[in-house]
Order: structure tokens, then C-alpha cells, then sequence
């Protein structure tokens, strides 16, 4: 299939887990009811793009338990197609508690995946034809964390879409305590970055990734790789972008009021320049909706509240 006939929009590999948020500020131990929702840093991406209309369609394993139900159900509400996960009986679906914070302040998060029928995902487990006929491939530096079969994994779909003519996303979305030490996650982490057009760090983990200090220097570190793109997400202060023919430039963040909860805010932001990509729109422009998303994301709790549909963007003149 040829990059100008692809079946779908944007296809996501990825762990999705139940998750139960705190019902009240303070220690997990000390809460007594939990509110059930639906995490995963590619998960989120899924919404967003399927919010904003486009035809997503995500891959995965999950336990046949309640779990595993119900984030294929969750998924479906949110209109992303879910016929390449699979519910497998011999296996458990992961999950996680997170604690319940409205200062902006990081939440106490507890993850329940080791083991998961998502790690045990392997290359074999990837349909090659339905992956090429993606437009894009949005991946993540979570999924080839949670194990060796996983990394593979994440490995071979970088593969097969490159040959079949996708552009692909990558967001580092670190998660250092997954690895078995720092330098083998810089080292797998660039190694995929490597593979992608698109490539989303934020400051920090640019820092930790590339051994540079500055924006424009972490952004030349991937760009040095072959990305075209590399957005640098800088927080509050917005992000700066280097594209390999349109130029470099800063754009500023959105002001936000209260940030009530910043997770999430990455994979709304990644929502944000894949969309914008896949628009059409200028590099900067599709920053800026970025930014916006980002924005809307914090000001709220949960991993995917503040996602817009379609109507909302247009209405806010992104």
C-alpha cells in the first residue's frame, strides 16, 4: 500500500490501564473510594485524535477480565477502533492508582503493570499489512519500557511504518523507573527517536537524552538523527521547533489560571502537533494548537478530561 492510500488516519501501540483516582488530596492509604478511568500515555494521544475526528485505530493486549472490558469498551465510546486488541484470557490486564491533587503539584502515583498482558506483546503479535495502510504511527517511549518483548515490539512498528510511507510521532515520555538503568534507556529511547519524523521531548527529558542544556541544542541532537521535526515542550513558558525546512522558532504558552493536575498535559500536547501535521497546518500554528491543548489539559483531573472535540477547537480558533 503507498503512502497515498492508506486506509486509516493513526494508528497507536500501547498499554492501557484501569485507573482509580483518590477521592480526596493526601496519602493513597488514606483514601477510601476511587474514581475508575482509563490511563496510558498513547492511550491519551488515541482520544484526543479521535475527539478532533480522525480515524484512529490502536493495538493492544489486555487480560479477558472486567479490566481489560472495560477500557476496550472506554476506547470505544471515544470512537477509536479497538479490533486489533486482543482479550486474552491467560493473562491480566495492568493498573495503577493515582492520588488526588488540585495545587498543580506532581500526584503520588502506584502502578500495577509487571507482567501485564501488554509486556508480553511481541513482534510476531503485529499485523504487518493492517499497520502499513496507517497514515501515521504515533509511538511512545512507555510501551518499549514495560519489557524486552515490548521494545521489540516497538522496535518493529517503527519498521514496518517507515517502509509502508507513514509519518511517524515520537514522544520520549520517560519513565526511568521501567528501565533497568539510565543508560540503557537513553540509548533505546534515541535509538527509536531515530526512526521517527516527528519527534516531541520535553525539556527535561531532552536534557537527560541528548546530555544538552538548551532547546535548540537537544532540538539539533534529533534533528542530526533525520527527524524533520522536533518540538522541545518547555511548559508554561511554550515550546521551541526546529523543522528541517521551514525553520526554527519559539512559540509562547497559553496563560492557564490554576493547574490543577499535569498529567497528561505531554500526550495532550503531542494531540496538538500531530493534528496540526496532519491538518496541514504551518509548523508554528500547529505549536501554537499544541500549546492550547496543553493548556487545557492541567486545568483539570484526570489524563484526558481536557482533550477538545472537533467544535471545541474551531470554537477556540485553533
Amino acid at each position: 500500500m503507498t503512502a497515498t492510500a492508506k486506509a486509516f488516519d493513526v494508528a497507536v501501540f500501547g498499554e492501557a490501564m484501569l485507573l482509580l483516582i483518590a477521592d480526596r488530596p493526601g496519602p493513597l492509604e488514606l483514601a477510601e473510594a476511587f474514581t475508575k478511568r482509563i490511563a496510558g500515555a498513547e492511550i491519551n494521544v488515541a482520544t484526543g485524535l479521535s475527539r478532533l475526528g480522525f480515524d484512529v485505530h490502536w493495538t493492544s493486549r489486555l487480560g479477558a477480565d472486567s479490566m481489560g472490558r472495560y477500557l476496550v469498551k472506554q476506547m470505544q465510546s471515544e470512537g477509536v477502533n479497538c479490533e486489533h486488541v486482543v482479550l486474552d484470557a491467560a493473562q491480566r490486564t495492568g493498573f495503577q492508582f493515582k492520588g488526588r491533587v488540585e495545587d498543580g503539584s506532581d500526584p503520588a502515583v502506584e502502578y500495577h503493570r509487571k507482567g501485564s498482558a501488554a509486556s508480553l506483546m511481541v513482534p510476531a503479535d503485529i499485523d504487518e499489512p493492517w499497520l502499513a495502510g496507517a497514515r501515521h504511527l504515533h509511538a511512545t517511549g512507555v510501551f518499549p519500557a514495560i519489557s524486552e518483548t515490548a521494545l521489540a515490539t516497538a522496535g518493529r512498528t517503527l519498521q514496518i511504518a517507515r517502509a509502508g510511507g507513514s509519518t511517524i510521532s515520537f514522544d520520549p515520555n520517560l519513565r526511568p523507573a521501567l528501565w533497568k538503568d539510565e543508560a540503557t534507556m537513553r540509548r533505546e529511547l534515541n535509538a527509536l527517536a531515530a526512526g521517527a519524523d516527528w519527534v516531541l521531548p520535553g525539556q527535561a527529558e531532552g536534557e537527560l537524552l541528548t546530555g544538552h542544556k538548551s532547546p535548540e541544542a537537544i532540538a539539533r541532537f534529533y534533528r542530526d538523527q533525520g527527524a524533520s521535526l522536533v518540538v522541545v515542550k518547555l511548559g508554561a513558558e511554550g515550546a521551541y521547533y526546529d523543522h528541517a525546512t521551514l525553520g526554527c522558532g519559539h512559540v509562547p504558552g497559553c496563560p492557564v489560571e490554576k493547574v490543577v493536575d499535569t498529567v497528561g498535559a505531554g500526550d495532550a500536547f503531542a494531540v496538538g502537533v500531530i493534528s496540526g501535521m496532519l491538518d496541514g497546518l504551518a509548523v508554528p500554528e500547529a505549536v501554537r494548537r499544541a500549546c492550547w491543548i496543553g493548556a487545557r489539559q492541567v486545568q483539570v483531573l484526570g489524563d484526558s478530561e481536557g482533550l477538545p472535540t472537533r467544535a471545541e477547537l474551531q470554537a477556540a480558533g485553533y
